[in-house]
């Protein structure tokens, strides 16, 4: 389920002449008893909204005062968000004459034409308030207090993000909570520039334009819809002919495979990006701890410690808070169990509030590899919004596999990876043979569309050291660095970068300048470690500076620099 919450305003909105008829209040308890949950968020006084509409018990919170309020009909728990205004400035607009003139908990409100007044008084007191219009109405507000505050506290109070929220409404004031919402409704009589930034326009004017909604998200979960959402579409790249390649951030599942090397990291942390900037939350599960630096989140587990997944799902309660859960401590054979664990808790969770909302799976072969059975795994006939990450399609559950409706192909032999993968889902494509792809380009297939087409990938703003444990202290096997010497004359392996550096302050200056003057350093780098900017700056060392201890003091400042240093 995507849609958990309808914000909707009262005056104009759900109500006309401020009541509510009685079918109205049949829709919204139809909505209620469809596992939703409703939020009243209005411009006027509580005590007002309680006496004018005795039903608001129905919602699971109030938000009044424009935001600055919010209440607890079920429990009778208020929070204020502001402070109520001086003495000094109400006996103001008082002596002022400004009729009529209500004070609130935290709001001042009066009518037009009085603004003037209200802006005068507001410069003389030398107070920092701003003034809201609503349809005549003035309301006089604490600075940053207005529906989407008042409606971003309540949500937070509830455990859903916006993402999961649809709000309607037909006022000026109104704007603010259209606008963060997933989905912006404005009713049919609503002012003009409201409907001009809503994603649709209900037929009906008031409550019936409401019940109109609500009948619309009980039947289909406003999918019908989603074509005018385009404003929330992770953009992943460019086509070929220039334009932009993006997807909706609901109902796609989308597979990644390439070469090692071939630019899938990079891809990742650019789709990462992509979502933090929006604000849709994920949890990453990490096999390699390749994550465990990212910005921007919390870690669940390390190299040392497996994670506890009741901490995992503590902290995704939080609808603005990604997890990376680092399942490196795990032995290799039992991280499918504990998958299907974590999957069992999150989907759970998902259940409930809608997020987390995208799931990614990276080296997805360890996960739900193709020797498992899909029955033993948790999957929800339903389950989406997921991303997974592998070496090769073939190694990932086959009956996993048919999940996915977006399948992105990197490095070397793109169009043979696109044939592995339509072979495995029983599909039939029309695949470009023997495509050359540059660096940073990637070939897709998507199941609404009838072409696989190349396109550029975006580029992340910081890049992520693909096994970056593993490279500074790990076993790098047959890709370690040799100190040899001229002649031959040593035989070292450095099976890692602390080693390396080990290694490198020990061995004697007519080693270090032979591999330094041979440029095998960088070529090390860039080829085995797979970290071109390590690569390009040991390169300038390379070229500037040939004397032994100063580019050994530089390349070794360099590794530190980059894999040692606190995140």
């Amino acid at each position: 389920m995507r849609y958990h919450v309808l914000a909707t305003d009262y005056d104009g909105t759900l109500a006309k002449d401020e009541r509510v008829a009685p079918d109205i209040i049949e829709s919204l308890k139809r909505f209620k008893s469809s596992g939703r949950k409703l939020i009243l968020v209005t411009g006027r006084e509580l005590e007002d909204m309680q006496k004018l509409f005795p039903e608001h018990t129905l919602f699971d919170l109030i938000v009044a005062e424009n935001g600055a309020l919010i209440y607890h009909p079920a429990t009778l728990e208020e929070r204020l968000l502001g402070e109520r205004p001086p003495e000094a400035f109400i006996q103001k607009l008082k002596d002022q004459n400004v009729q009529p003139l209500s004070v609130g908990r935290v709001i001042v409100a009066t009518w037009e034409p009085h603004q003037g007044t209200v802006l005068n008084a507001i410069k003389e007191i030398g107070l920092e308030y701003q003034i809201i219009f609503n349809k005549g109405a003035v309301m006089i507000l604490p600075p940053g207090i207005n529906k989407s505050k008042g409606l971003h506290e309540a949500l937070k109070e509830l455990g859903i993000s916006e993402h999961n929220t649809v709000a309607i409404g037909d006022a000026e004031n109104d704007n603010a909570m259209l606008q963060v919402t997933e989905c912006a409704v404005a009713v049919q009589n609503a002012l003009p520039q409201v409907k001009t930034i809503a994603d649709w326009t209900t037929t009906n004017h008031h409550g019936e334009g409401v019940t109109e909604l609500i009948d619309q998200i009980i039947k289909d979960d406003l999918i019908s819809l989603d074509k005018n959402l385009t404003r929330h579409h992770l953009e992943l790249g460019q086509s070929f002919d220039g334009s932009v390649f993006g997807i909706s951030p609901y109902g796609n599942s989308l597979l990644l495979a390439g070469t090692s090397g071939s630019g899938k990291t990079t891809f990742v942390a650019a789709f990462l990006e992509k979502l933090m900037a929006k604000q849709y939350q994920f949890c990453l599960i990490d096999p390699e701890g390749d994550y465990l630096d990212l910005a921007g989140v919390i870690t669940i587990g390390d190299t040392n410690q497996p994670p506890v997944i009741e901490q995992v799902i503590k902290l995704l309660t939080k609808a603005i808070q990604n997890t990376v859960v680092c399942i490196l401590a795990i032995p290799l054979g039992d991280r499918p169990a504990f998958f299907n664990k974590l999957l069992a808790a999150v989907i759970e969770l998902r259940k409930d509030t809608g997020h987390p909302h995208f799931i990614i799976m990276e080296e997805a072969h360890h996960l739900v590899p193709k020797e498992a059975a899909d029955s033993s795994f948790n999957f929800p006939e339903d389950f989406k919004n997921f991303f997974v990450i592998t070496t090769k399609p073939d190694l990932i559950s086959h009956t996993f596999l048919e999940r996915v409706n977006i399948a992105i192909m990197m490095g070397q032999s793109p169009d043979q990876f696109m044939a592995e993968f339509a072979s495995l889902v029983h599909l039939e494509l029309d695949i470009p043979e023997n495509i050359v792809l540059q660096k940073g380009e990637a070939l897709v297939w998507q199941k609404d569309q009838h072409k696989i087409l190349p396109f550029r990938c975006s580029m992340p703003s910081q890049y992520l050291h693909r096994h970056k444990r593993k490279y500074a202290t790990g076993d790098m096997g047959s890709n370690s660095f040799y100190f040899k010497g001229p002649a031959n004359k040593l035989n070292l392996k450095a099976n890692n970068l602390m080693t390396f550096v080990q290694m490198g302050t020990g061995i004697d200056d007519d080693t270090w300048q032979y591999h330094l003057l041979q440029k095998d350093f960088s070529k090390w780098f860039r080829e085995s470690v797979n970290d071109e900017e390590l690569a390009m700056r040991t390169e300038k060392i390379e070229e500037q500076e040939r004397n032994a201890v100063v580019s050994r003091k530089a390349i070794f400042h360099l590794i530190h620099e980059l894999y040692t240093a606190p995140a």
